[in-house]
């Protein structure tokens, strides 16, 4: 087996390609593994699946790769501890190969025989096909209330009409992902940052399995991250190229209001010779002028996050467009 760690991709020689990270999921991982390869004969393409362990604590390690050993199909990740659903699906996406990506949890919540549905999209044209759990077996005041209503803000803030962010289950075309790069818990608003560049997004409606083993790794507690890349995520699809514009609304108001307000009191004092500023509007004259060096931090705040962009996209050379495609006649026609 090659215990490589670095990504040695090669694009075109895979058709697909399955990324499935796995926490602690010994008793579903084997099962999982034996549904995929079924699914990905009967397609009949060049494919791979990548297995990925994120510093699993049982013996789900083992038994990938046992399965890695066993079926040169399979490329098994190792990671050293615990990273998160976000690196784990990276760290995937990393080593994967094929033209087309497919990512599902390794729970057996997400069924591989609904892989064709995700495949069919793709093959019509579409950039990403993003699983639907149409019917949720959850529990519905800790799960399925906050699910929905997340989701639909999440699809007013991102501007992508999609009812399901939360699921893994989805397939992306290589270029999709190219200049994507996983953290924290941004695996769900792929799309969203996608669909900055372009890209072309559907739905797939999946079944949602309730686990045969094991407990969820997801509850009630991450709804506080949840909020916070909501919020992440309004920045990057609208502010990333331009965070001046966003932060210099909020600095334009801030000097407005504390303008006005000194201004007036400034006008009543001249106006006023008896007039006392801070005996009688004191508190007023304090909120002028804390209003007045909001403005200025938030223009501060502006000029250091266009610098800071400038910085990103140039060093990194990543691009703010994508290219549907590209024309160019032969220079011996």
């Amino acid at each position: 087996m090659d215990n490589s760690s670095d990504p040695q991709p090669h694009p075109g020689a895979i058709k697909y390609s399955v990324v499935v990270p796995f926490y602690n999921e010994e008793a579903a991982a084997e099962r999982l593994y034996g549904r995929i390869s079924r699914v990905m004969r009967h397609i009949a393409q060049p494919y791979e699946v990548i297995l990925v362990n994120d510093g699993s604590k049982d013996g789900t390690a083992e038994i990938l790769e046992r399965i890695a050993l066993a079926d040169e199909n399979v490329v098994f990740v190792d990671l050293r501890r615990n990273f998160g659903q976000a690196t784990a699906l990276q760290a995937g996406f990393d080593q994967a190969a094929g033209e087309v990506i497919i990512a599902m949890d390794g729970d057996g919540q997400h069924d591989p025989f609904e892989i064709p549905l995700f495949v069919r999209k793709i093959d019509e044209g579409f950039d990403i096909a993003s699983g639907w759990r149409v019917r949720r077996g959850d529990n519905l005041l800790l799960r399925r209330i906050p699910s929905r209503a997340a989701n639909w803000l999440l699809a007013k803030v991102s501007g992508v009409n999609l009812h399901d962010f939360g699921t893994t289950f989805k397939a992306y075309r290589r270029e999709a992902l190219e200049g994507v790069h996983l953290y924290g818990d941004m695996h769900r608003f792929v799309p969203a940052i996608c669909a900055r560049l372009g890209a072309n997004i559907c739905e797939v409606p999946i079944k949602n399995i309730r686990r045969a083993s094991g407990r969820s790794n997801y509850g009630i507690a991450r709804t506080f991250r949840v909020a916070m890349d909501i919020l992440t995520v309004r920045f990057i699809s609208g502010y990333l190229t331009r965070p001046l514009h966003f932060f210099g609304k909020w600095c334009l108001l801030s000097f407005l209001a504390g303008g006005g307000v000194l201004g007036y009191l400034a006008v009543r004092k001249l106006v006023d010779k008896g007039f006392s500023i801070m005996r009688m509007h004191g508190p007023l004259l304090t909120l002028g002028f804390m209003l007045v060096v909001m403005g200025t931090l938030f223009l501060a705040t502006g000029l250091t996050g266009e610098l800071l962009m400038r910085i990103y996209f140039e060093s990194t050379r990543a691009r703010t467009y994508a290219i549907g495609r590209l024309v160019r006649k032969d220079k011996g026609d």
